[in-house]
């Protein structure tokens, strides 16, 4: 006779709310994502309790040939506990886990849509915290970790300056003004973004002002955002304008000049040590410390970029320091080292050169043949090596920093929207995207499955293998 055994896996989920939204993080999973599927959970119970609100249900496989038992207790971090027995597939544990920290995400996200941001950097100008717009995507993706996009630009540059210039001056043109922007590359990042982090001004402070998202919109229609600005100013001259660290105090008090009304518990202060954060990474890595700027933008993201690691840049938004834990952070900014570790630059360079090269005499038949397919196909071809590149910085994070686990929860936090409709749609065309990262489910299942110590010898050739299996996976559906 079997004898079913509990299996118990703990794990936490870190939420970043001031204590006004403590509990609506379970009464959201509780409304939207539990109560509309009876089919996948029952047993489905709330328990307001002295620590504040517990929720317990039961996830069920749709044939109910197994289940697991899930409590999840209300804080900063989330407790939770999942119970199965030994009869339930670790996958599908794994799915119960990730489809709960989607949740909080998506709560979140509707949360940030809602909170003003103030961030300072000591020393520094005061500047607005920069939306989103199409431009700053584009110029991120441009002299982002690995170049990459830059190169595809020329393209189209290439074939005025060959019409202009015949063939072999236009081909010098070409490499000499992309190896200008390569070795330039970390001089031009200063330029483009707003504060230097260096060792006697280490820290990045951030209020966070979470609001009911009814009172943010009326906010803004009334003040509008150079009404923010000055605020922002207010708060900066009162605290470390003086050498004072910024209280909520203070704060409140300048929005009650302004008319505005805001309660303790809607407050989230953090002050973050990006100098070490990023010295610790480079240490791991043997690598000088790279200079360092932030971008005040809610779009959490990190690059690198460099001619060589000693002349290395990172960048690091307001936003990635906001979702983020340190250790993330810290694990986030590994994968960035391992790029200049491995002179991704230079390397993705010398590749899209020997290609421009060829495309101009040995494939140069091809390209009168049919030009369009050409360049597809190579592109195609030259981002899906790119993966390689960014699937190695993922390794190498984790052997240098020990924390794959911790690198893919963070690639779930900053990227669950992209993550939620991979998992709803075929992945082919992602993998054949012209994106140098990889699908990103790819990626967490990747890092979930390493243990620690990670021990690879050659991290390029493993992460090609990898990439390679993942997409021969992808072609079986």
């Amino acid at each position: 006779m079997l004898v079913k055994m509990s299996e118990v896996q703990n794990f936490t989920i870190d939420t970043a709310v001031a204590p006004a939204h403590k509990d609506e993080i379970l009464e959201f999973i509780y409304t939207y994502y539990l109560m509309p599927k009876p089919e996948s959970f029952s047993f489905i119970r709330k328990i307001k309790e002295e620590n504040g609100l517990n929720l317990y249900f039961t996830a069920l496989k749709l044939d109910k040939s197994w289940n697991v038992q899930v409590k999840m207790d209300s804080g900063s971090p989330i407790k939770v506990e999942l119970k199965s027995d030994d009869f339930t597939p670790e996958e599908f544990v794994k799915s119960i886990k990730e489809y709960l920290i989607l949740a909080v995400q998506f709560y979140l996200e509707n949360v940030r849509q809602s909170t003003m941001y103030f961030a300072w950097v000591e020393g520094e100008d005061i500047i607005p915290e920069q939306p989103p717009t199409s431009r700053k995507r584009l110029s991120d993706r441009l002299f982002g970790s690995n170049l990459l996009f830059i190169y595809v630009l020329f393209f189209g540059i290439n074939i005025i300056l060959f019409l202009l210039l015949g063939l072999i001056f236009a081909v010098i043109s070409i490499l000499g003004f992309q190896a200008v922007i390569v070795l330039l590359s970390d001089k031009i990042y200063t330029t483009r973004n707003n504060w230097k982090i260096t060792p006697s001004n280490p820290n990045v402070h951030i209020l966070e002002y979470q609001l009911p998202l009814d009172e943010f919109r009326e906010f803004r229609e009334k003040f509008g955002k150079e009404v923010v600005v000055q605020m922002k100013k207010e708060i900066y001259d009162k605290t470390l304008a003086v050498g004072q660290e910024p209280t909520c105090e203070i704060g409140e008090s300048i929005f009650e000049n302004y008319g505005f009304k805001c309660t303790p518990e809607s407050r989230l202060v953090k002050v973050v040590d990006v100098y070490n954060i990023v010295k610790t990474a480079a240490e791991k890595f043997d690598l000088p410390i790279p200079k360092i700027v932030i971008s005040n933008t809610m779009v959490p993201n990190a690059a690198a970029t460099g001619p060589s690691p000693s002349r290395g840049l990172v960048m690091i938004t307001t936003g990635l320091l906001v979702e983020l834990e340190e250790d993330e952070i810290l694990s986030v900014l590994g994968h960035e080292m391992g790029h200049l570790k491995g002179r991704d630059p230079i390397v993705l360079f010398s590749i899209i050169s020997g290609e421009f090269i060829l495309r101009f005499t040995l494939f140069f038949p091809l390209v009168i043949l049919n030009p369009i397919v050409y360049i597809i196909v190579v592109m195609a071809l030259i981002f899906f090596v790119a993966k390689f590149f960014e699937t190695r910085a993922d390794l190498v994070s984790a052997i240098k920093i020990g924390q794959p686990k911790v690198l893919a929860d963070s690639l779930r936090k900053i990227g669950f929207s992209r993550l939620q409709m991979e998992r709803s749609s075929s992945n082919i065309l992602r993998w054949l995207a012209w994106d140098p990262h990889p699908p990103l489910y790819f990626r967490i299942e990747r890092l979930d499955k390493m243990e620690t110590p990670v021990k690879v010898k050659h991290p390029l050739i493993q992460s090609a293998k990898d990439v390679i299996n993942g997409f021969r996976r992808s072609l079986g559906g």
